[in-house]
């Protein structure tokens, strides 16, 4: 089954094709968000790249969030059009689970961060049980200093990854027995989303094209700006 998988979730853009077997091929670029202009182009040089169209892709994968908000409306916009197309499953995978599926087989606690801003992060917590990635929070908005209590009532080796965690580092490392992943690894990476998605889709599991949406978490500016405004939520009558 070939899988094509888009993340543009954060600061990152990346794209990759993988099959049964391998990953085929992987674009990845971390500076400056620049999705509207790049993210179509990427996904064109890696199928030309790999003698590949579209017509050639089995199923779809796309970042759902956390993240930045209109790098997700992207990516879920282009894969939802490719899919559409080219009548072929899509299957949206928390970048968080991607992040965190980047340190398959570490022991102990996974703690990926996204900087939600004002001391605020996008995390959820994980395990490896066996080859499996299992996730035992909820995901999660909260301060640091949240965080911090949390993982320490846990009492269990950490490892935080995500190019953001360093902006917390100092408060990080009042938890006991934590590790930090290498650079090479903080980037969310497209293969690890197509991995997870590919799960999913070989199981039968899908989106519905016009349903499926954006993994938040938070309110955006405008929504918020909107409360203050007229005292009740965007979503409200």
């Amino acid at each position: 089954m070939k899988v094509l998988a888009v993340d543009s979730s954060s600061e990152c853009a990346s794209v990759a094709i993988i099959d049964d077997n391998r990953l085929l091929g992987e674009i990845t670029y971390n500076y400056k968000k620049q999705h509207s202009v790049i993210m179509m182009e990427m996904i064109d040089t890696i199928l030309k790249n790999t003698s590949m169209t579209v017509k050639d892709i089995d199923g779809f994968v796309v970042s759902k969030g956390p993240g930045s908000f209109t790098g997700l409306r992207i990516g879920m916009a282009s894969v939802k059009g490719l899919a559409q197309g080219t009548k072929k499953p899509m299957i949206s995978i928390s970048s968080l689970d991607a992040l965190a599926y980047n340190l398959a087989y570490t022991e102990g606690i996974l703690c990926p961060i996204f900087d939600a801003l004002r001391n605020n992060v996008y995390t959820a917590l994980y395990h490896f049980d066996g080859v499996k990635l299992i996730r035992l929070t909820d995901y999660l908005n909260l301060s640091v200093d949240e965080l911090v209590v949390l993982l320490k009532e846990k009492n269990d080796k950490v490892t935080f990854i995500g190019d953001d965690v360093y902006k917390f580092k100092e408060k990080l490392l009042s938890v006991t027995n934590c590790n930090f992943a290498p650079r090479n690894l903080n980037a969310t990476r497209a293969s690890s989303l197509g991995e997870l998605g590919q799960i999913s889709l070989q199981a039968g599991i899908s989106d519905d094209l016009i349903t499926v949406a954006p993994l938040y978490i938070r309110n955006s500016q405008a929504e918020n700006e909107y409360e203050a405004r007229n005292g009740k939520s965007v979503y409200e009558d």
